[in-house]
């Protein structure tokens, strides 16, 4: 007689199944977490590390910063300390420019013209006056172009003004400055130096106490015949022997 198994074989296989699958599936979700974690402390070791680096960088930034505001510090105290010395580089080299702008334009005006105004922007010179007629301030502009320390003379305006005869015409004038160091050139000029001047005959030697001086004989005039040298100076005379010497005996 066949044995006939009446148990539910199939459902336990079932649960045996299920339960195995639950059992991977449980063990998958605790892998993937573990893995999630990890990941999330890997990323959170990162951030941590890169906030330490931006911390860094910032500390950095602001330490330039505080190097940078020093830097320009100094270079603005540089430019003023610059500027004042090319002041002083400029008083010092144009410190005797005002003495020759006043003797030049004494020396320079004509009799003919005055000046009423005087104004000086930079190395500009403005001039304001009165004068005769054009050829005087024309004579004038000349003077100024000719001169060491004055320049560029440009006319503003020549006008006729007032019934004086005498000063009829107003004028006025823009006058370049010469640089101090370009005068100078054209004051001391391109000189060469100057030769030695030769030296004149000397003078004939003194001759010594007792000896016989050398007679000059006169170069003839044109017509008339030379002179005979003259004798030669006779010897000094030899001491005369005291009556002692003759006699021989002593006195």
């Amino acid at each position: 007689m066949a044995k006939i198994n009446l148990l539910p074989w199939r459902a336990e296989r079932r649960k045996l199944r299920e339960r195995e699958f639950y059992m991977m599936l449980a063990s998958a979700a605790v892998a993937a977490g573990l893995v999630v974690f990890i990941w999330y402390y890997w990323m959170d070791l990162r951030l941590e590390n890169q906030d330490h680096r931006n911390a860094y960088l910032t500390d950095q930034i602001k330490q330039l910063d505080g190097q940078l505001a020093e830097i320009k510090e100094l270079d603005k105290t540089k430019a003023k300390l610059l500027a004042r010395k090319q002041i002083i580089e400029q008083l010092q080299a144009s410190r005797s420019q005002m003495v020759h702008l006043f003797d030049e334009m004494v020396k320079t005006i004509p009799d003919s013209a005055r000046l009423s105004s005087m104004q000086q922007n930079g190395d500009t010179l403005t001039l304001q006056g009165v004068a005769q007629s054009n050829a005087s301030v024309a004579n004038y502009m000349r003077n100024l172009d000719s001169s060491k320390w004055l320049t560029h003379s440009d006319l503003i305006k020549t006008e006729v003004k007032g019934t004086d005869k005498r000063n009829r015409f107003e004028f006025g004038l823009n006058v370049k400055l010469r640089p101090p160091e370009n005068a100078e050139n054209l004051d001391s000029g391109p000189g060469e130096p100057s030769s030695p001047t030769p030296a004149a005959n000397p003078a004939p030697a003194t001759p010594l106490h007792g000896a016989p001086t050398p007679m000059m004989g006169m170069p003839a005039e044109q017509g008339t015949p030379a002179a005979a040298p003259s004798a030669p100076a006779p010897a000094p005379a030899a001491p005369a022997k005291t009556a002692t010497d003759k006699s021989g005996g002593t006195p």
